[in-house]
């Protein structure tokens, strides 16, 4: 993977930089401009690997160019709702499908009526975006036993298993549970914001510091030995801790 870039020539139909990319894209330059909506001197990035990393990876360079050259217009308020979430995302180093939001949330009816293939379905989830940052986000949830097996078993959790962890919720769809679902914001979040503060600290109460500590109370603090009995919690020298986690 890698990332390539060329340049929209004066003709505004062919590219230039890179001899071996610019010559391999020479039968489709034209039209790659136009669906980029380049023009003459405009710079194209080119993106090569796994998608998702691809998309990941241009994201960073879009948001990175837009502050650099101060593209973002100040005072500019874009909301955006975002909704079409697949089911499923594939990890790559397991080889098996992963629950892109959680393995609790509802497929579109209309994706897996007359036994469509769950996997390929889309999921009712929801996040909501302010200037480029998820402040909000959440789902309806399954409320039936036979849709819950069938994610379980789309990410290859077994029957044992899935009964094993969760045979509680699954005891409890058999007695018809609603149709339910649930949404949170991060309200601090949206404040940095609306603020136009550069890290959540500035905006929040208690703010912890980059090491996690409370310049407020001063914790973490000392811990009595007392309370560390009450919690089965043994205190280990430093080096001893260190030696253990190495071991591990």
């Amino acid at each position: 993977g890698g990332l390539a870039y060329a340049r929209v020539g004066s003709d505004g139909a062919t590219l230039e930089g890179g001899k071996a990319l610019c010559e391999g894209l020479a039968p489709v330059a034209a039209a790659l401009i136009a669906t980029c909506g380049a023009g003459a001197g405009d710079l194209i990035l080119f993106g090569a690997g796994e998608e998702a990393t691809v998309n990941k990876a241009l994201d960073r360079v879009r948001q990175f160019v837009a502050a650099t050259l101060d593209m973002v217009p100040p005072g500019q308020h874009a909301v955006l709702w975002i909704t079409e979430f697949p089911m499923f995302e594939r990890n790559a180093e397991e080889d098996r499908l992963e629950a892109l939001h959680h393995p609790f949330t509802a497929p579109n009816q209309s994706d897996v009526a007359n036994g469509g293939d769950i996997t390929k379905a889309r999921a009712i989830a929801y996040d909501l975006v302010y200037n480029g940052v998820e402040v909000g986000g959440g789902s309806l949830r399954i409320y039936r036993r036979d849709v819950q097996e069938q994610v379980f078993d789309a990410i290859g959790l077994s029957k044992e298993e899935a009964e094993e962890k969760f045979g509680y919720l699954m005891e409890a769809f058999q007695y018809g549970a609603p149709p339910h679902g649930g949404m949170a914001f991060g309200l601090d979040r949206l404040v940095m914001l609306m603020c136009g503060a550069k890290s959540i600290r500035d905006v929040i109460a208690f703010p912890k510091t980059a090491t996690a500590q409370c310049l407020l109370t001063a914790a973490p603090g000392d811990v009595s030995e007392e309370q560390l009995k009450d919690l089965h919690i043994a205190r280990l020298p430093r080096a001893t801790a260190l030696d253990a986690t190495a071991q591990a």
